[in-house]
């Protein structure tokens, strides 16, 4: 049974998918969780397949089996071809009439403004900026790594600190505390020992990501290579939303700038501090913001959007996810 004005809302990303089922009075009335979406890595079918059992389960709360409307946010949906492919094996499982899907950043900026205008700059894993308006203009970049420009987020954060790390215990780089604190993180007594066992896989890839918070903390108890890398990523943001901003001509007018994923959203004080001053300086009618809303509830937002349901609806939808 399909109910006419429903959306169903997928946030999908590397790690895990949340999908609802709403109302288009805003009310979640199904909802679920499923794995990590990764196209690039097991398909575009197998992926889906992940988001499709999230949804069957979403549907039976719901008592539904298909809606007026999908609205997906997906990783790795990075280029417009990318989004189009994606679009098109969503629209083939039947679960809505029409089908939207864009890059997962557009969920944070959505969640975290009340209309969709403005600017988000998201720095989790990776870092990506998306921007759009009301009249379905939007800006982004492909944020496809190095090979698209990009610097930062926690993997990148986390390589560049063991890089100035390593130099600086065999003498190719500045001394830097890094040479003690990231092995001391693992309970190893050298940058050599962690290097081995990063390269023989004793520590697996995935621990990582636990090196951004040390590099953190390193820079403010002072160290100034730690604190060259917090300030580079503070310059990398910047310019990201700058350049977002100035594409969509928000330059000169108050426009929201949303902080989000897990490095953002940690609060680190020279970086939230670093953001801010450099912002104020480059775009100074921008209002940086924090959010800490669930992903999915911009994907429900953009859903509300595509069909049409009013501020009634947006406010129940953000009740209902603290947002």
């Amino acid at each position: 049974m399909g109910v006419t004005g429903t959306v169903l809302a997928v946030d999908a990303g590397n790690s895990k998918t949340d999908v609802a089922v709403v109302t288009a009075g805003g009310e979640v009335i199904g909802a679920a969780r499923g794995g990590g979406f990764r196209p690039p890595a097991v398909g575009v079918t197998a992926a889906v397949d992940k988001v499709a059992d999230a949804v069957r389960r979403a549907f039976a709360e719901a008592g539904v089996d298909s809606v007026s409307h999908v609205s997906a946010c997906l990783a790795n949906a990075d280029l417009p071809v990318e989004e189009q492919q994606l679009a098109a094996a969503l629209h083939a499982r039947a679960w809505g009439a029409t089908v939207d899907v864009r890059n997962d950043t557009f969920a944070i900026l959505r969640a975290g403004v009340a209309e969709p205008r403005g600017v988000a700059v998201v720095c989790g894993a990776g870092i990506n900026c998306v921007g759009m308006l009301p009249d379905g203009r939007t800006a982004r970049f492909p944020a496809l790594g190095r090979i698209s420009g990009d610097w930062g987020g926690g993997w990148g954060l986390a390589e560049e600190a063991l890089w100035h790390a390593a130099r600086a215990e065999d003498g190719r780089g500045a001394p830097t505390a890094l040479a003690a604190t990231l092995p001391a993180h693992f309970g190893l007594p050298s940058m050599q020992a962690l290097i081995e066992a990063l390269h023989l896989d004793q520590l697996p890839l995935s621990r990582r990501h636990e090196l951004a918070p040390v590099l953190f903390a390193t820079a403010a108890a002072g160290d100034p290579v730690a604190r060259s890398l917090v300030d580079r990523l503070a310059e990398e943001v910047v310019t990201m939303a700058t350049v977002a901003l100035r594409r969509l001509d928000l330059l000169t007018e108050e426009a929201p700038v949303i902080l989000g994923g897990s490095v953002l959203a940690a609060r680190h004080p020279l970086l939230d501090t670093g953001i801010r001053d450099l912002l104020a300086t480059r775009a100074p009618k921008a209002v940086p913001r924090v959010v800490t809303a669930p992903p999915v509830l911009g994907a429900v937002l953009l859903g509300l959007d595509g069909v049409g349901a009013g501020a009634e609806a947006e406010a129940r939808a953000r009740a209902h996810y603290g947002g």
